[in-house]
């Protein structure tokens, strides 16, 4: 039988009408899948690990049991040849040890001690030492303490030493992470290290060992000598 013009105009409507439904569906993602124009899901950065507080009751704790035979109770040695640790900055107590430990700053006696620390135990212990009350030095010899306070705050101008009050501060507190605390340390240690640099047998400070290789003995002596009476 053949179809009325209306009843062909209606299906022709119908059928179009139902195009976009289909596309839809033929576009539509199967169940699980994601659609290919979705944007990836953001990722949230990992939130960085806390740092170790830093105890220093651990730390006073530990160096009585390893430290103070040498260095004295609370970090005020009593012997010329090892240095005082009392009012030292932390960073730079953690940083020799590190330094011990790894070879860095070869020393037989210091390296065996080192290596049974943890980086928490050096940070407990600096910690605990750095707060710790400094005492007095004094100069002995006064014929070269006068001589020893113009290098220490003029430097050798002829030989192009810098003077230490520069990076150590003219009273001998240094600059924390930088630089450490001289004032009062042992004339006898400061001078052996003085000699170390400028021999090679401490090499971990290249700024150092090449201000004490312009530096003679009698030089190293007297500023040695005018740091331990730094206040």
């Amino acid at each position: 039988m053949t179809k009325s013009p209306v009843s062909l105009l209606l299906a022709f409507v119908l059928a179009a009408s139902a195009l976009p439904t289909l596309a839809q569906h033929a576009a539509a993602p199967a169940a699980g899948e994601q659609p290919a124009s979705s944007a990836p899901a953001p990722v949230t950065p990992a939130a960085p690990p806390m740092p170790a507080k830093v105890d220093s009751a651990a730390g006073g704790a530990k160096f009585d049991a390893v430290c103070a035979a040498c260095h004295g109770a609370a970090g005020n040695s009593g012997t010329p040849a090892n240095p005082k640790l009392a009012q030292q900055h932390p960073e730079y107590i953690v940083k020799q040890l590190q330094e011990f430990k790894s070879g860095k700053r070869p020393n037989l006696i210091m390296q065996p001690f080192a290596a049974q620390l943890t980086d928490a135990d050096m940070k407990n212990i600096a910690a605990y030492v750095g707060g710790q009350k400094a005492k007095a030095g004094f100069a002995k010899d006064k014929e070269l303490v006068a001589s020893g306070e113009k290098i220490y705050r003029g430097g050798i101008a002829v030989r192009q030493v810098a003077a230490c009050a520069g990076c150590h501060s003219p009273n001998g507190a240094g600059i924390p992470a930088q630089y450490p605390r001289l004032s009062g340390q042992h004339a006898d240690y400061v001078a052996a290290q003085l000699v170390a640099f400028r021999e090679g047998g401490r090499k971990n400070s290249p700024q150092m060992a090449g201000i004490a290789a312009k530096m003679n003995d009698r030089e190293i002596r007297a500023v040695a000598d005018y740091i331990a009476g730094l206040r």
